[in-house]
């Protein structure tokens, strides 16, 4: 644990400060992917290039999962997931909150989670069953128990009529907690949440690259992260919270449909 540990953060570190460089060139060579909204960079691809070949290099019979579509098939068990820049359309605009994502599994249990601002210089880090951590300091998600008094992030989708639907869901939960946040960044989010910065979090259609690294810090932290209606996390809908709230709100959301897609 103690090497994947050592290879995830040293990637982060470098991975972030390419990202970094890079940014100033980053309205350059921008695509599109599921629809006209969802960008990628050549940073994004220059960036997910960089971690893999650092993974290669050490752990040559390692698998991997990228957000840009780095695969390679795992012979040892262990399989990163990577999400080179969380946050995209931030980095791209120059706001100060994107992330470099990347999760450990060993025989597809999480094992290690390391998440980093570039912009801020913050990261996260988790390692199953030793707590999470950002800077040396260890985390605690938000003891908060009244949904009515509770933060709330969210994230919205990139198709519209998804959107419509994720609107009107936040609407109708607005009312019940103490305020909404959507700052764009689920890795983020996640480590906010595991932090007490936030006390929940909830998106539908987030990916296993957001998710994987974030999740296993929340975990670590104290939290709970779920689907709804007895699911566990997955891209239909992620749910993070304090053990304080993580009823509440998973209930709310039930109840609102916030699970539901109109393109299904």
């Amino acid at each position: 644990m103690c090497e994947l540990l050592s290879l995830a953060s040293r990637l982060a570190g470098e991975a972030g400060a390419l990202a970094q460089t890079a940014w100033q060139h980053a309205r350059h060579g921008v695509d599109t992917k599921t629809t006209p909204t969802d960008v990628v960079t050549a940073a994004d691809r220059a960036v997910e290039q960089l971690i893999i070949a650092g993974i290669v290099a050490v752990r040559p019979d390692d698998g991997v999962l990228g957000e840009e579509g780095g695969q390679r098939p795992s012979r040892s068990g262990v399989r990163w997931i990577i999400d080179p820049i969380d946050g995209t359309v931030n980095y791209l605009y120059g706001h100060p909150h994107y992330a470099v994502s990347i999760a450990v599994e060993i025989d597809g249990e999480s094992a290690v989670g390391v998440v980093r601002n570039p912009a801020t210089g913050e990261q996260w880090h988790a390692v199953a069953g030793k707590g999470a951590w950002r800077d040396g300091h260890r985390l605690a998600c938000s003891h908060q128990t009244e949904l009515a008094q509770s933060l709330i992030a969210t994230g919205f989708s990139y198709d519209a009529k998804r959107r419509l639907h994720q609107g009107q869901t936040v609407a109708a939960l607005l009312p019940k907690v103490r305020d909404i946040r959507r700052a764009g960044v689920c890795s983020l989010d996640l480590c906010y949440v595991a932090e007490g910065r936030l006390d929940g979090y909830y998106e539908q259609g987030s990916q296993p690259w957001d998710f994987a690294a974030g999740s296993l810090i929340v975990n670590e932290a104290g939290g709970r992260v779920t689907g709804l209606r007895g699911a566990v996390q997955n891209s239909t809908m992620t749910l993070a919270a304090g053990e304080g709230i993580h009823a509440q709100l998973h209930d709310v959301l039930a109840q609102l449909g916030a699970d539901h897609d109109p393109l299904a």
